[in-house]
């Protein structure tokens, strides 16, 4: 457990930099925008509904939905940037989450801002008029000053609302103090898990107290209160940021990209750890989803990443055959070089295929060794999938090809996915073949005597631009065809149990040495 804290606290100058610069600069930003935006809506009804209504309709979506719907308006805009001036720009990471958290950020400032400024005493305006003061005048002296503490307290609402959100941006790769949580759902670290939601809560607060001060201040015509309000908000972001300070200006040699789940990591941390040793400068994109994850690479703001022949297959080249699984690596090897310049560098050596799994107990009572034997008792029992799996095309096939039809279908994180068929919530789950909790568990794979799932190759993808690059293909061309799905299994245990866990970072340094890496 000390362990497990310490490497906590380790992480938390880097994290928390990045959270602050993101939180901070949506903020500002929303305020840049939304203050004016108040002020002419409090003097027009005609800019007033629409700003209001458009705001308001930004909160109801959901913040996760808001961060990933930027992403592929960037990509596109990029590829146009690059199409007429030859330059893009990065679409992954801190870009989409800064506008989304922007958009989060306004309603409360606009909404305060403009009941604050239509709340002022119209006899003080009145007044102001008849001593011959002009808009602007009455606007700068009576109405905003009269006005702040209320827009004040609309600022408090969205620098809680900002920061909390802002957890979520690791799905798109920025790094935050959601990594924490991120990973510690996927890993079962509660530890993790209680760090990043202790942090980010401490840091709302934090920016909560200070902007109270600034508004109490502005409420009792306090210097005092507003410097020392004003003076907390500006030191306390330059302390947090002041770690990562070295590195905002820099570009690492590498990003290394990995997805949302405990093998990822584990690979993701084997190659990054290679490549420090190599001399290398890298840096780090965790938690995406699978489309992120591609077209980052696609794009060149990832190097290098871990993925699964068949979900290339399905998702990339949207083929649903299955014509074995040498020549499903052949062809993607041949096809995604040619269609989007990605080198397949080769297999690591193990499969990591989406199946069905049972416990065994149950599997034994009902006699089911395969999805043929699954179907005739589909109708009683409860499926749990993971998050991706009732959308993916491999769900479909499955399902057309057995004409699976459960009495219930679940999603969950995978970790709950496992929790849920160990508990009795669910019969049968979406599972993964490498994963080391099949065993751990005692569960049954089932049989897919039709071959609906394509296979899954866990094969190493460089980016475009990292075709000829010697040192880095020096380094990933060692691991080809060297993991077993045995080792990958025990790795994949060491990270998911409950007593002892390591860290991925432990876990890839322990894999390489077993293997002789």
């Amino acid at each position: 457990m000390e362990g497990r804290i310490a490497a906590a606290w380790a992480l938390l100058p880097g994290y928390l930099g990045q959270h602050v610069l993101l939180s901070a600069s949506a903020l500002i930003l929303g305020l840049v925008i939304s203050l004016p935006l108040a002020v002419a809506a409090s003097r027009s009804a005609a800019v007033r509904w629409p700003a209001l209504l458009l705001a308001s309709l930004v909160q109801t979506i959901p913040s996760l939905a808001l961060l990933a719907l930027f992403y592929p308006l960037l990509l596109a805009l990029s590829a146009l940037s690059t199409a007429l001036i030859g330059r893009g720009f990065p679409a992954l990471g801190f870009l989409p989450s800064l506008l989304a958290l922007t958009l989060y950020s306004m309603l409360p400032i606009l909404r305060n801002g403009v009941a604050g400024i239509a709340g002022v005493d119209p006899a003080v305006i009145e007044a102001a008029r008849g001593m011959g003061m002009t808009d602007r005048q009455r606007l700068v002296s009576v109405e905003l000053p009269l006005a702040a503490p209320v827009i004040m307290a609309g600022v408090r609402t969205a620098a809680v609302w900002t920061i909390g959100a802002a957890t979520l941006a690791t799905s798109v790769g920025q790094t935050s103090l959601g990594n924490y949580i991120f990973s510690g759902l996927q890993t079962e670290d509660w530890v993790l898990v209680l760090f990043g939601c202790g942090a980010s809560a401490a840091l709302a607060l934090a920016a909560d107290q200070l902007l109270g001060l600034i508004e109490s201040g502005l409420a009792r015509r306090s210097r005092w209160r507003i410097i020392a309000g004003a003076v907390g908000l500006a030191v306390g972001p330059l302390a947090a940021l002041a770690p990562i300070a070295s590195t905002l200006g820099g570009t690492a040699h590498y990003v290394v990209g990995a997805k949302d789940f405990s093998e990822q990591y584990i690979l993701a941390d084997l190659i990054t750890d290679r490549l420090e040793r190599a001399g290398a400068a890298v840096q780090s994109k965790q938690d995406l989803g699978s489309t992120f994850a591609y077209d980052g690479l696609k794009t060149g703001e990832i190097d290098t990443y871990v993925d699964y022949s068949g979900t290339l297959w399905a998702d990339i080249l949207k083929r649903t055959d299955n014509p074995g699984r040498a020549q499903v690596l052949d062809i993607l090897t041949r096809e995604l070089k040619a269609r989007d310049g990605v080198v397949v560098l080769g297999s690591l050596g193990f499969e990591n295929a989406y199946a069905l799994a049972m416990r065994r107990s149950e599997a034994q009572a009902l006699h089911i060794t395969s999805l043929d034997d699954l179907a005739a008792h589909a109708g009683q029992l409860t499926f749990g999938a993971d998050l991706e799996f009732l959308s993916r095309p491999e769900w479909r096939a499955v399902r057309d090809a057995y004409h699976l039809s459960f009495k219930k279908q679940d999603q969950y994180q995978p970790t709950f996915m496992y929790r849920a068929l160990s508990s009795g919530q669910a019969d049968v789950i979406s599972a993964f073949s490498s994963d080391g909790r099949i065993a751990a568990d005692d569960l049954v794979v089932l049989g897919d005597p039709r071959h609906a799932l394509p296979p899954y190759d866990a094969v190493v993808l460089v980016a475009p631009k990292d075709a000829s690059d010697a040192r880095l293909l020096g380094v990933l061309r060692p691991l080809i065809g060297k993991i077993p799905v045995e080792a990958m299994r025990a790795a994949n245990l060491t990270v998911d149990r409950d007593a002892d866990k390591a860290s991925p970072a432990q876990a890839a340094k322990a894999l390489e040495a077993k293997l002789g890496l």
